[in-house]
């Protein structure tokens, strides 16, 4: 029987959004992403429209070694392989399909991020954090109910579904190349 996965990126970068969250939050990782490929080919989430401007957010495509995470040093996060069935997998694509599709509807949550500082509420139909946009995915394919408003839901959260951590540690160290990745300690040449 074929196996479906869906794969869980979260990260830190040294952004001063980042560091802010950290600092109030305790949290080790303040990013997180989605992709539907061991070698995260596409990474989807909700974050800067342009590198160099904060304030300007949206959902978009991600790759590693591009935007905020060209300028870091390091990028300390946690690659989690989740599996689903494959009804909740096509959910998920059907569900990035129509972000994608409807790219200039959607913009950053930026009250949810102030007022989850807070654990205050505050999500809207069109606004999304990057773990809140992750977890409406995850929360609208049956994959996962947190029981919280989707904007109190960070990345550390996250770390808590059931799921196959595949990697965890410096992602500058890792090589990603056409589905499958290595780093410089270790190869995975294919997904379990």
């Amino acid at each position: 029987m074929k196996k479906f996965h869906l794969y869980i990126v979260v990260t830190r970068t040294n952004t001063v959004l980042s560091r802010l969250i950290q600092l109030v939050k305790n949290d080790e990782y303040t990013h997180a992403a989605i992709a539907l490929d061991m070698g995260l080919d596409s990474m989807y989430s909700f974050g800067r429209r342009h590198t160099y401007n904060p304030f300007v957010g949206r959902f978009k495509r991600k790759t590693f070694g591009k935007g905020a995470y060209k300028f870091c040093k390091i990028v300390p996060g946690v690659i989690m392989e989740v599996e689903v069935s494959e009804d909740q997998y096509e959910r998920v694509i059907a569900l990035l399909e129509h972000f994608i599709s409807n790219k200039g509807f959607y913009k950053y949550n930026y009250k949810g991020l102030l007022y989850g500082l807070f654990n205050k509420e505050a999500y809207c139909d069109d606004r999304f954090l990057c773990s809140e946009f992750v977890y409406y995915l995850l929360n609208e394919s049956g994959i996962v109910d947190f029981r919280i408003s989707r904007n109190l839901v960070r990345p550390q959260n996250l770390l808590h579904l059931k799921s196959k951590i595949i990697y965890e540690g410096d992602l500058k160290d890792v090589k990603f190349t056409n589905n499958y990745w290595n780093t410089k300690k270790i190869s995975l040449s294919e997904s379990s």
